[in-house]
């Protein structure tokens, strides 16, 4: 018979115990034997969770108290030199210091933090040196096998690859290619398969997610050698190889051929993917993993359908030659539907978070061997159902998308033009100063924001809370001496999250949280439908804080292709079709915002690089679809409103045009964190708009000097001339403590007043 395997499952725990234990430990509350108690019982949790759901193959290894490339880095002694008097990075203070930094007068940087491929799920980068060492620091690893033994898990552990842990790094140096270190770290991953081995694992899964963004040479020389020395390791281990969230393509052939026991395949990603094996003929004793639950998103599996794909290979393979799985792991969909009590009963029925996925992987195995009729004559219902469903179409939206023409997505005048007209309105003075938009979300707020949940005070106390914090910031933000305000975003649960609350096919989960970075969760929204704007948003909050100064203040939006992103979206029509919806929602509030009086608006496209296809060949459709979905939502403007946006923690050098094209009036860009990298693709390219790029990495603890910000500007404003550049942090300040905020931003205001001067 086929046998069922989960590649990873979600570590946060289904009330976010992880979160709140590291969170703890970060604030003292509790030890460091007390934050490894809690990762091991939530361990514990989720074996027995899928080992109840009948998975015959279960991921040890796919734990992590921050991130697992992190983790990765530490197991092969990937260290730089800066974290070495902390201690031992297998402990908590250097781990946690590597991902957070070390605040204080002789603060530490922390490495930087970037997108995993095209998920919201962030990783913290390696860095890598032509003087990097690597030594095997496998105890932690040992440890969980020991723990999913005891419980008679039928572990398998997982590792990322070496040469994907390569390639997701950085070098130190330029010009330097980490792929150089390859004969370096080999030893310590032989060294590690053997470890396993004798351990008792019988099956190790090696992620190379590389293969999904295409292979140059070095990487196929790097992956063959790679394999090569695994298997003399370990001869008689059963190696899995995954990649996932896009085709193998061109190098499918050379993943068939290496020395592995097992291929895993993402057929929701790539279903062409089979086929082309199968024509390939498999090699005798090779057994294919077919991804056939979709790991990344939340709806119900046809059964029928992947059923179909499972049949074509048991055909040509034999039934025992066919593992079933999800598509990739599960850390990116919440736990557990059965939280969610309060959902609509019908949508309800359309999805499936990872507990039920899981049972849709067993169902899918014993449907393969016969039987199984009833759940997949329910399966055709539900998606029977879905197809007919009514409140997935709202005929006035289509219409109005319809009716679109290019006019539509073009702002009046040319930037220059605007300008002008926006300089007379908006009289700055050079090297701008202000914010990205949020302010600390303080435990007030969230106790405010809950007791209006629990329904233990109204609408007017409620908004009375909101305002009086607004006021706060307001002010606070005077003091400082910020050029352009914000009304700090006091009213919003979370970026996404907020706006799909009030847009018409959207449906909010109570409990569906997800990873975005260490101890960050969100709660994706679920794009069920047409989408459409019944009211409007954010006026009344903008046009408040407006009301309270002098100054002008930014009204603050999450764009279309964001919001797209960062939600669980339709898989019923186009990812294009319903961003556009999203733009024409998000333009009727960025029109109502200028006529409100804000002179400045803000629409926030951090998701516009990580909803990129990762192949090459199909990025251009989508950059041409996601540039137009902005300009549709901001070209609704006259030329004197300024249009700002901003994007963080994505490599965006190779999409500098692309960014162009967006036609923003102001963008704002991750760059402390890089060490202002991003200047080399300005250098290159020559931006036509304002920009700011940030000067200090607002997801570390620490507090940047006047001076350690004041030479970045310095260093930006030598490649994009002074005239063009903004002054503000990385990034929104919602995760971050006022204790910090507020003398990071004096920092940068006192940064920008020198640089100012000087000029």
């Amino acid at each position: 018979m086929a046998t069922s395997l989960n590649l990873g499952f979600p570590r946060i725990g289904k009330r976010r115990e992880l979160k709140r234990a590291t969170e703890d430990y970060w604030a003292g509350r509790l030890d460091a034997e007390g934050l490894e108690a809690a990762g091991a019982a939530l361990r514990a949790e989720h074996w027995q969770l899928q080992m109840a759901a009948g998975i015959n193959s279960i991921p040890v290894g796919d734990f992590s108290f921050y991130d697992h490339v992190l983790d990765a880095a530490v197991l092969v002694g990937a260290v730089p030199e800066r974290f070495a008097a902390i201690g031992e990075a297998t402990e908590f203070p250097a781990y946690f210091a590597m991902a957070r930094g070390i605040g204080g007068e002789h603060g530490i940087a922390p490495l930087e933090m970037t997108k995993w491929f095209d998920t919201n799920y962030h990783y913290i980068v390696p860095e890598f040196g032509p003087k990097t060492a690597f030594r095997l620091q496998a105890g932690r690893l040992l440890r969980q096998i020991s723990e999913a033994q005891a419980l008679s898990v039928p572990a398998r552990p997982v590792l990322l690859g070496p040469v994907s842990l390569l390639r997701l790094g950085k070098s130190v140096e330029p010009g330097f290619d980490p792929i150089l270190l390859l004969d370096r770290l080999l030893p310590v991953y032989a060294e590690l398969i053997g470890q396993l081995q004798a351990a008792g694992a019988q099956c190790v899964q090696i992620d190379e997610p590389v293969f999904a963004t295409g292979l140059g040479e070095a990487e196929r020389g790097a992956l063959r050698r790679s394999f090569a020395a695994l298997r003399a390791a370990a001869p008689k281990l059963r190696l899995l190889l995954a990649s996932y969230f896009a085709s193998y393509g061109e190098d499918l052939p050379l993943a068939l051929s290496l020395p592995i026991d097992v291929l895993h395949l993402d057929l929701v990603r790539a279903p062409q993917d089979l086929d082309a094996a199968l024509a390939q003929q498999v090699a005798p004793g090779l057994r294919l993993s077919l991804g056939v639950v979709d790991g990344h998103n939340v709806w119900r599996t046809d059964l029928r359908r992947s059923l179909a794909h499972l049949r074509r290979a048991a055909d040509v393979l034999g039934e025992e030659r066919v593992l079933v799985a999800p598509s990739c792991s599960l850390l990116h969909v919440p736990i557990d539907l059965g939280a969610e009590t309060a959902l609509d009963p019908e949508l309800r029925g359309w999805l499936a978070f990872a507990r039920q996925k899981l049972g849709e992987v067993e169902t899918l195995r014993r449907a393969l061997g016969g039987g199984e009729e009833e759940a997949l004559a329910e399966s055709d219902r539900v998606q029977e159902g879905r197809a007919s469903s009514p409140r997935a179409v709202h005929p006035e939206v289509r219409a109005r998308l319809a009716a679109l023409t290019a006019k539509d997505s073009r702002r009046q005048s040319p930037g220059d033009v605007r300008r002008g007209a926006q300089a007379r309105r908006l009289p700055l003075p050079a090297l701008p100063t202000t914010t990205i938009g949020s302010f600390p979300q303080t435990q007030e707020l969230r106790s405010l924001r809950a007791q209006m949940r629990r329904g233990e005070i109204g609408a007017g106390a409620y908004e009375e809370g909101i305002r009086a914090e607004i006021e706060r910031v307001i002010r606070l933000q005077e003091e400082i001496g910020l050029d352009l305000l914000v009304h700090g975003e006091a009213e919003r649960n979370d970026m996404v999250e907020y706006f799909g609350e009030q847009l018409g096919g959207f449906a909010s989960t109570g409990n569906g949280w997800v990873q975005s970075y260490g101890t960050r969760c969100v709660k994706p929204p679920i794009i069920y439908g047409d989408v459409y704007r019944p009211a409007p948003m954010t006026v009344r909050w903008s046009a408040y804080a407006q009301s309270l100064t002098e100054q002008p203040v930014k009204g603050m939006l999450t764009g279309p292709v964001t919001i797209l992103q960062w939600s669980f979206a339709r898989d019923d029509q186009p990812r294009e079709q319903t961003a556009k919806q999203i733009a024409l929602a998000i333009r009727d509030e960025v029109v109502d915002l200028e006529a409100a009086g804000i002179r400045a608006i803000q629409i926030d496209e951090p998701a516009f690089r990580e909803g990129m296809p990762l192949r090459r060949e199909e990025r251009e459709d989508y950059l041409r679809w996601a540039t137009e979905a902005f300009r549709l939502a901001t070209s609704g403007v006259r030329d004197e409103t300024q249009i700002h946006s901003h994007m963080c923690y994505s490599e965006f050098n190779d999409i500098v045009e692309a960014i162009a094209a967006l036609d923003a009036d102001v963008i704002s860009i991750e760059a402390a964190r890089s060490g202002m990298e991003l200047l080399e693709a300005f250098s290159r390219f020559s931006y036509p708009n304002e920009i700011g790029p940030g000067v200090y990495d607002i997801h570390s603890p620490r507090v940047p000097g006047a001076e350690e910000m004041a030479q970045a500007l310095r260093a930006a404003a030598g490649v994009l001339g002074s005239g063009k550049l903004w002054v503000n942090p990385d990034c929104g300040l919602k995760t971050r403590r006022f204790e910090e905020v507020l003398p990071s931003l004096r920092n940068m205001v006192e940064a920008a007043k020198a640089v100012r001067e000087a000029l």
